[in-house]
């Protein structure tokens, strides 16, 4: 299901960063269109779809236009799933997109996943240049819809710079 919801997203709770130089914060991304994949690696539909899906979007576009974040959001089999097998597994898969790990709730959800109402993996927030979200949805969007979105995405921001 796809739904929108104005306003500003509160920033991530992330344990630790993978593929990049310093954490990142939302408000760090500002002026650009933010595409966050949250996944769990073990998630056959993360595999297949979003996290492929990830990677083409963050060779695609410039970086100050469109930045991809992936949120690695464990809410099971946590052993399996550490910092440690996630590096690896980015390596391996060739992932070069930034990715947080989201902070353990005190439930079940991570915190992140809670504070954004996502309902599972593999989830898509895309965020406008203002930090407001404009599109969740949980399972795989197609790379045609994703493209419309992001599309429409930039060229609000480029209207507001002209």
């Amino acid at each position: 299901m796809t739904f929108y919801r104005a306003g500003e997203l509160p920033d991530w709770e992330i344990s630790s960063w993978l593929n990049t130089g310093e954490p990142l914060a939302l408000a760090g991304l500002r002026g650009r269109v933010v595409a966050v994949y949250a996944f769990q690696m073990l998630c056959p539909g993360c595999l297949e779809f979003s996290l492929p899906q990830a990677q083409r979007v963050h060779e695609q576009y410039a970086r100050d236009q469109v930045a991809v974040v992936g949120l690695h959001t464990v809410f099971e089999s946590h052993t399996r799933m550490g910092d440690e097998a996630l590096a690896r597994f980015l390596k391996e898969k060739g992932y070069t997109f930034p990715v947080g790990v989201d902070a353990p709730g005190v439930l079940w959800a991570p915190r992140t996943m809670e504070r954004w109402g996502l309902q599972g993996t593999p989830s898509l927030v895309l965020i406008d240049g203002a930090g407001r979200r404009r599109m969740q949805k949980l399972g795989h969007e197609s790379d045609e819809a994703l493209g419309t979105a992001v599309s429409q995405l930039l060229g609000e921001r480029q209207g507001r710079h002209e």
